[in-house]
């Protein structure tokens, strides 16, 4: 665990180098084990692939205060943090057509079928890494490497609400219209967020989600 600060009123701890489902699990149980701490001065703890980000109040605490209290916690707990189970999602999707314009790319760059990418993207239950980079998005991973594609080298202005995109070792639902970078290769009508009911985000760091064809 590497803590360090970020910008004036942020401390970045890192629990690795790689993105993989140990060091995923590593930043879950201390993203669970901070908000349990409580603290006035703690504004907002983000979680991502390989650390957690803290915000804090420069008005209660300082970098270095804060850094000291954390450590000192971590090495007076005698267990691990109580973290909730991870809540698995079926999402339904229509793939391909107009529904899924980089299908064709996906083939031509991978060399399968349409239905052989359905059934490899169908195939795995994903792990929610994160959520970002507008609200409700989830980081799903670890994509096949049978299926894994470049970014679009110019990002569309504007893909519809629920579109299920690929990038690299990743899979992802846009959550509104929005733009995108990511190869979109179908749709779901399954809604990721609702800013008029808590949690808000369907899902949340380290739930499963499981892609269903219709």
């Amino acid at each position: 665990m590497n803590l360090s600060r970020y910008g004036e009123d942020g401390i970045r701890i890192l629990f690795g180098d790689v993105i993989d489902l140990d060091v995923h699990e590593r930043v879950r149980h201390f993203f669970f084990f901070i908000k349990s701490l409580q603290r006035e001065e703690i504004i907002d703890i983000i979680p991502s692939f390989r650390s957690c980000l803290i915000y804090f109040d420069l008005q209660q605490t300082t970098f270095e205060r804060l850094s000291s209290l954390i450590m000192e916690k971590m090495q007076a707990s005698s267990s691990l943090p109580v973290v909730p189970d991870p809540f698995i999602h079926e999402i339904p999707v229509r793939y391909g057509g107009e529904c899924g314009p980089d299908m064709a790319f996906v083939s031509s760059h991978t060399g399968l079928s349409e239905n052989e990418i359905i059934d490899i993207h169908t195939g795995i239950t994903y792990t929610v890494f994160a959520i970002g980079f507008i609200p409700g998005f989830p980081y799903l991973g670890i994509l096949d490497q049978r299926i894994q594609v470049p970014r679009l080298e110019t990002p569309r202005v504007q893909i519809p609400e629920g579109s299920v995109g690929i990038a690299q070792r990743q899979t992802g639902i846009y959550p509104f219209q929005s733009p995108a970078g990511w190869r979109i290769i179908g749709l779901t009508e399954v809604s990721l967020f609702n800013d008029r009911k808590e949690p808000y985000s369907l899902l949340k760091i380290g739930d499963r989600v499981k892609f269903v064809k219709v």
